[in-house]
Formats: structure tokens, sequence, C-alpha cells
């Protein structure tokens, strides 16, 4: 069995549902330390949930960037277990895939990152710049006392980050085939709608919320907010929850809430976005309140040495030309990018993710840990 596979099991078996770390972090803390990394510590929120965190780092002899692999410990919750073809925490082995939850999203990732490490540092001890690792517990969660927790007490203490690679399960039918270069933004807001609550038998004597939202909700639903750009497809708006009534069907709510996000490219501002919202919902004479939640800035990385890096070494490991995209979720690159000019996110393929028999491929293990070694190769030495 090899290394990486034999941390993939390992990590596989605890059950690190968010926050809960169940010791991975302490195995790789243990592994990496004997690689001569210095590995710290960094728990942050209330006691019952609090979030491990891991900052290791590897400094070599000579100048050079500092270059992270970013992860996280934690994972979704397994489901109905009585769905899944074998327990979700023990690494099991069917027709050439390993499954267990996390497999794909992202303990393959993490273990191949530390093996990489492990195996650069023995060859080249001398090597420049810096090797880090930010871990997390809580990427799956809220996402508040994790990644950007850390990130913000690196910036204060004047930490210089140049690359970051996070290991989310980027590749869609081969690995290899997809790097997310950046993520669009999500803005999402809790749109309040006043009326006047009263009988349905007298409408002349209420305002019913829900008839003086739907045109303004109309025009929101088929506006077109930008172009999108070279590496963004144009923002989008969508409604998700719509809320009114007391549920009793002769009576006339006093309000409406709609919830709704947008996932916005860098062509826009939330600061635009909101605007735009505002004046629609002027325009239609409404009485609105709207509460925002910033989920994350949209955050780019063009082509330069990153990039340049991981696109060769994919290329000479397996052959594929990688694409670049910035489609999909949010994910801690987010948070990253304020503190990194270089972010990408490369892993797995990513076809069985948060599902039933999460699973990824036994063959494309070692491939993954070999992108990930020589990229640092190809970046400090």
């Amino acid at each position: 069995m090899s290394a990486t596979l034999h941390l993939l099991e390992d990590l596989i078996a605890r059950p690190s549902v968010t926050p809960a770390d169940f010791g991975c972090q302490g195995v790789i803390a243990q592994r990496l330390a004997a690689a001569g990394f210095s590995c710290e510590q960094m728990p942050f929120g209330p006691d019952d949930f609090r979030v491990d965190n891991l900052w290791a780092v590897h400094t070599g002899s000579r100048p050079g960037p500092t270059m992270v692999f970013a992860g996280h410990t934690d994972v979704v919750p397994a489901g109905p277990l009585n769905r899944w073809n074998s327990d979700p925490f023990v690494p099991s082995y069917r027709d050439g895939k390993l499954y267990g939850r996390g497999a794909a999203d992202m303990k393959t990732s993490v273990a191949a990152m530390v093996v990489a490490a492990e195996e650069f540092v023995k060859a080249q001890p001398g090597h420049a710049g810096r090797i880090a690792f930010l871990l997390t517990s809580d990427e799956e969660g809220p996402s508040v006392d994790g990644t950007a927790k850390v990130i913000e007490a690196l910036k204060a203490r004047g930490e210089a980050l140049d690359c970051c690679i996070v290991g989310e399960p980027t590749s869609v039918d081969t690995l290899g085939d997809m790097i997310k270069n950046g993520r669009r933004g999500s803005l999402s807001g809790k749109l309040t709608i006043t009326g006047v609550q009263g009988h349905v038998a007298y409408p002349q004597l209420a305002r019913n919320p829900i008839h003086l939202l739907a045109p303004a909700l109309a025009e929101l639903a088929a506006m077109h907010w930008d172009e999108g750009n070279e590496y963004f497809p144009p923002t989008t708006w969508q409604a998700s929850n719509l809320h009114a009534g007391t549920g009793a069907t002769n009576v006339i709510p006093g309000e409406a809430v709609l919830d709704f996000n947008f996932r916005f490219s860098t062509a826009s501002t939330p600061e635009s976005l909101k605007a735009r919202v505002a004046q629609v919902l002027d325009r239609h004479e409404l009485q609105w309140r709207i509460d925002w939640t910033l989920g994350g800035e949209p955050f780019l990385t063009p082509v330069g040495s990153l990039v340049g890096a991981l696109v060769q070494a994919i290329q000479a490991e397996t052959g594929v030309a990688a694409t670049l995209s910035t489609t999909g979720g949010t994910s801690d690159g987010r948070f990253i990018a304020k503190a990194c000019e270089q972010v990408v996110e490369f892993g797995p393929v990513n076809a069985t993710i948060h599902k039933v028999d999460e699973h990824v491929r036994v063959d494309a293990i070692e491939p993954l840990k070999n992108i990930y070694r020589r990229t640092l190769e190809l970046l400090l030495t």
C-alpha cells in the first residue's frame, strides 16, 4: 500500500463531520513535524462549536515564494446509512474505487498533499522559499472560525503568502481536466415586503404583499446584470424561498419574505447589485427592507507562475491538457485570496461529492500526489 493510500484510509476512518476533526489534523501534524515542518494549532470558536485549524511551515535554505496547500479535514454528514453499500467511515474497495465519506471531498487531496510535501522536502531539503499547510475543520459548515480566522491571524502578524492550491475536487471526467482559477462571489438577501393583513373577502381593506411583490419579482428574475468577462460567466440572480401567510386560506398576509442569491462575477460589485435591486423595489413603490449577507467576494488568478506550473505538472503526469474554469460554488479560496495573490483549486473528480457512496478512483490517487509534488518542484527548485 502506498503512503498516500495508507494515510487516506486513516483519514476516511475518522468520522470528522463538521466541526469535528476527530484527530485528522493531529495525524497530519505528526507526519509533517517528522518531515521538518513547524506545526501550529490555531483553534477558534466557542466550546460547543470548536474549530480545529492547522498551520504548518517548512522553510527552505534559499529565498523564494511561499507555496501553501490548503484544505479541510471535515466532511458533510453521511445521511441515511442504509442507503450506503458500505459503512461511510470504513474505507472500502469495489471495482477499482475507494468508497467513504470524504474520499472525493477532500481527504484524498489532503493525503496527497501531505505525502507530496514529505517526498519533496526529503529530496530537496535545500529548496527555495517555504511550503505551508492551512487545514481547517470548518469548511463544510458555517466557515466562520476556520480558514477565514486563520487568514486574519496570519495577515495580522505579517505572513507573506504567494501561491496556494486548495485541494477541492475540481476534475470533471478524468483527473486533471479542470483547474478552478477563481470563483464567483455569493451575495444573499432576505427581502421583506410589508403589506396590510386582512380578510380575503375584503381586499379593499388590505394590501396583499404577495401581489405587490409579484411584478418586481418578475422584473428581477428577467434582469441582465452584467456580461461577465473572459474568465467569468454573467452574474445570475435566483429566488430560493418565498414565505407568506398565516396558514389560513381566508387571511391576506401582512408581509412576504423572499430569499434570493446572486452568484456574481468580477464585472459587478456587491454595492452595484444592491443598488440595482433597490431601484427596482422603489420603482414599484414597495415598502421593503433587505438583510444582506456577503458570502464571499469573487476572486481570480490569471495565468502566471502557479497556473503555469500546475498545468505543466498535470500534462507531465497524466497527458491531460487542463481547462481553467470559475464555475461552481464558493470555497475557502475566497478567504485565502484576501492574503495571497495566486490561488487555484485542484483535486480529484467531483462527480460523487456529498453523495451516497462517495468514492475516488484508486488509480487516480498516486497521480494526484505526483502532480502536487511536480508543482512544488517547478515552483521551489
